[in-house]
């Protein structure tokens, strides 16, 4: 069964390496081009050291891509983190379809943002799904699920890289093989159940919510796009940060306490302790050095 990876980052390598050493065969693998031409892509190096064909279209739907395409003969498409528009013609043509890796449990947080969604709404659990795509966004049948836990101090990037990430790629794995030997199921997901949510680019702080409220956004945001407040009229995200059950008469979003370790700020029943911040155009730092380089005080407020 040959099989056309199409993928990128961490996650199209690991599955990449996943698959040749469960001896699948791969005939072909689609990424998108380098981000920064001449520095070490780790996934196209590896597919390359493994003497398969790699291919990096601008967009997968550009008109010249198809013919180059069937002529890998790919009876499986494998979509290992793709977000790029993979047009019907190449979802349609293997003889025994595609299947795609997704970080939620369809149709629950459909759209490119899912883990994030599942941590701000301070859910208990999410998990992944491989599932067959179709026309729609994230809507196809359903072939495996598998659920993990959030656990009340999860951030988006524990929840990725500890759970969904590996558990992924396994998963990928074994899709494959039901696929091979012809029992892979494809059980249609009822959408009333679920939800399209749009990107997670930008979630501001407001520091008038209950602490746990506040608490979920900063994590479900973490690492990545950072949850925005301001200090003195300038933008700031919040990244590391921990919930605490202090709170007293301060105004939320006052900064009760400073420490070597970070600061703390005032929330609505209880306060939010940070570690991690990063500064409008700058790099991410320690609590504390954000501290010293803008004078904070015990007083000030963020918002």
């Amino acid at each position: 069964m040959r099989i056309a990876l199409i993928g990128q980052a961490a996650f199209g390598e690991k599955v990449l390496e996943a698959l040749l050493k469960a001896g699948e065969e791969v005939a072909v693998v689609y990424m998108p081009p380098d981000a920064v031409p001449g520095k070490s892509n780790t996934f196209r190096e590896l597919a390359e050291a493994s003497g398969l064909p790699v291919r990096q279209p601008a967009r997968m739907r550009d008109p010249e891509l198809l013919d180059d395409y069937k002529a890998f003969a790919a009876d499986l498409n494998v979509m290992a983190f793709v977000t790029d528009i993979v047009p019907l013609s190449i979802l349609n043509h293997p003889r025994l379809g595609t299947i795609q890796y997704h970080p939620s449990l369809l149709p629950r947080h459909r759209g490119a943002s899912a883990i994030n969604w599942a941590v701000i709404n301070g859910e208990a659990k999410t998990g992944l799904s491989i599932f067959w795509p179709d026309e729609g966004l994230d809507t196809g049948p359903i072939l495996m699920q598998k659920e993990v836990t959030i656990e009340p101090d999860d951030t988006l990037g524990t929840v990725y890289f500890g759970k969904l990430f590996p558990l992924g790629v396994g998963a990928l794995v074994e899709s494959v093989r039901m696929v091979r030997e012809g029992n892979a199921p494809e059980l249609a997901q009822d959408l009333a159940r679920g939800e399209y949510e749009p990107p997670c680019r930008s979630m501001t702080i407001d520091w008038m919510y209950p602490v746990g409220v506040v608490y979920n956004v900063i994590r479900g945001c973490n690492p990545s796009p950072g949850a925005a407040t301001s200090f003195g009229g300038a933008p700031l995200k919040i990244l590391d940060c921990e919930r605490r059950v202090i709170s007293g008469p301060e105004r939320p979003g006052t900064v009760t306490e400073i420490t070597s370790d970070g600061f703390q700020v005032a929330a609505s029943g209880g306060s939010v302790f940070v570690k991690r911040v990063q500064p409008a155009g700058a790099a991410k730092i320690a609590a504390p050095d954000f501290v010293s380089s803008v004078g904070l005080k015990v007083g000030d407020r963020l918002g």
